[in-house]
């Protein structure tokens, strides 16, 4: 046994959760959640990513550590007009599709299949109404969030995986410096309620149909490649069959989709963690140990982030989906015959049009791939 099985875990943790906990936040805002059911989102996501990575790695032997679906929190939080059964229906769903995409093969490769630019494009156009908040928070309150940005640019300087746990240390801080009362996180579990799922065309094809294809192209394709690249063979349809699983389960308490986790996955399944690949599985033990205890503080956490400020949350939001963002441009602008298709896509989705009740990253992706499939015959776009 080695320390480092359990502190990167930890790391891996407490970065994807300090990251993701203000989305869960404004997701849970933009559909009229209350501050118990923000809470309970919290709980029930993190039990979910705690099931998930300690079952795969137990019965693979490989580190599977799971995760939110970041750009799903996005999605959710940029869109209006949705109720929360509405979302329990769509986020059901997304859960069901990712469970058949995952039992199924061919479903498999036929997502591999979508162009990587278009779907790298909606994920870009999903994130930069974000990232360009934390930049107009500047504006409104410079004195907190100049600092903190700097902050955050010194810190990746020296470790970039810890600059988002900075500033939000930082930020934290300087709000009880300033006069906030910020009580202690404490152990408490929120009322479960499990809604009953509605099921309209509009959250359909305006949550269900985006959210799947950004987690499947976005994070459970990459989740299995940082796997693949530190020697493992995952099992990907089980993998991903799993998660598809939960997902539905947790839906139905309108909580966000859970994945295959990549960025931080990385942490875990090198060998910082441990020399021998074959005992890297035991990481996915300690991570999932992790997840859990920080889902028993879920309501000291979603009262915590209640009193912070609002530019504050905009910030650590927008900053922490900015290497997001920078990577899902890079991909999009790389195949030169994908360029406009996907620009496209980024430009239709990040502009917030809606029609018919139905949300932009829909009619991004349907921008960018009536551009992609008009330049050329389809046949050959699908070899």
């Amino acid at each position: 046994m080695r320390l480092s099985l359990a502190t990167n875990a930890a790391v891996a943790a407490l970065i994807g959760f300090a990251v993701t906990l203000p989305l869960i936040f404004q997701a849970g805002t933009a559909i009229g959640a209350s501050g118990g059911q923000i809470a309970m989102f919290v709980a029930v996501s993190c039990f979910a990513v705690a099931v998930e990575s300690a079952f795969l790695s137990w019965r693979y032997k490989i580190p599977v550590v799971c995760a939110f679906s970041t750009a799903g929190l996005a999605l959710i939080g940029a869109s209006s007009g949705f109720t929360i059964a509405e979302t329990a229906g769509a986020l059901t769903a997304t859960g069901l599709m990712i469970t058949v995409t995952g039992l199924v093969r061919p479903f498999t490769t036929l997502v591999a299949k979508i162009p990587g630019g278009i779907a790298a494009g909606m994920l870009a156009g999903v994130l930069l109404p974000f990232v360009l908040a934390a930049a107009r928070a500047g504006q409104a309150e410079p004195g907190l969030v100049l600092p903190l940005t700097l902050l955050y640019f010194a810190v990746r300087l020296w470790n970039g995986a810890y600059a988002i746990l900075a500033v939000l240390a930082a930020g934290i801080a300087m709000t009880v410096f300033g006069g906030a009362t910020l009580a202690l996180p404490a152990p408490a579990l929120p009322a479960f309620e499990i809604f009953v799922p509605e099921l309209s065309l509009p959250s359909m094809i305006g949550i269900a149909v985006p959210l799947y294809l950004v987690t499947m192209a976005s994070q459970n394709l990459p989740g299995l490649a940082v796997l693949r690249a530190d020697g493992y063979t995952p099992p990907a349809g089980p993998l991903i069959a799993v998660t598809g699983m939960l997902s539905a389960v947790s839906g139905l308490f309108a909580t966000i989709t859970t994945n295959l986790a990549a960025i931080t996955a990385a942490i875990c399944t090198g060998p910082d963690t441990h020399p021998d690949p074959a005992r890297r599985w035991v990481t996915g033990m300690w991570y999932a140990l992790f997840y859990t205890l920080i889902g028993l503080f879920g309501v000291s956490l979603v009262a915590m982030v209640a009193v912070l400020p609002s530019a504050l949350i905009a910030l650590v939001v927008g900053l922490g989906l900015l290497n997001p963002l920078i990577n899902a441009t890079m991909i999009a602008m790389k195949d030169e015959n994908e360029r406009v298709p996907a620009m496209t896509t980024l430009i239709v989705t990040a502009s917030g049009v809606a029609f018919f009740g139905i949300g932009s990253a829909f009619w991004g992706l349907v921008a960018g791939l009536a551009i992609f499939f008009s330049s050329r015959p389809v046949w050959r776009k699908l070899q």
